[in-house]
């Protein structure tokens, strides 16, 4: 049985050929570098005390919307401004400890992290319209809540998939 130059038979019958190695099967969970991850759950976590900070300060001195104090506190407010802060800096901490959970437990982790960040950010909107206070502050915390979720989540679904890489077998 006669084979062209440069046949199958010829190509993949040459003992000093390299082939390729066949990659290994991915792991189910993958990798999570935790380093990476608190690194940018740190920097998520300044990212959402600043935007509060600056939702606090447009809403406050530059709307002139009465939100977290009395209007005498000025553009900035009082102490309850800062707790404010720390508040959404503490919310990003405990979201970057619900996502390393996640990638390490669950099968899709980023679907739902999405998922709860999503709806967590929903009730922190929702939150402000169940108080009794005027709409006009209402609403803008309702925004300034708005506005620290969609911080959080994108900022913390970018970290989750830079953190994590294909475990080899």
């Amino acid at each position: 049985m006669s084979t062209p130059q440069g046949g199958w038979e010829q190509q993949y019958n040459e003992p000093t050929r390299r082939y390729p190695a066949v990659p290994p099967e991915p792991d189910e969970h993958p990798a999570v570098d935790a380093g990476k991850l608190w690194a940018g759950g740190f920097g998520t976590a300044v990212v959402a005390a600043l935007a509060a900070l600056v939702g606090i300060l447009l809403v406050r001195g530059v709307l002139g919307i009465d939100l977290l104090s009395p209007s005498e506190a000025g553009a900035y407010g009082d102490a309850s401004t800062t707790t404010y802060a720390f508040g959404a800096f503490a919310v990003a901490i405990v979201a970057t400890g619900m996502l390393h959970l996640l990638l390490l437990l669950l099968p899709r982790p980023m679907s739902f992290f999405n998922w709860i960040m999503v709806l967590a950010t929903v009730v922190a909107v929702l939150i402000p319209f169940t108080v009794g206070a005027e709409l006009a502050s209402q609403i803008a915390t309702g925004a300034i809540n708005l506005v620290i979720g969609i911080c959080i989540t994108s900022l913390l679904g970018s970290v989750g998939a830079i953190a994590t890489r294909e475990r080899r077998r």
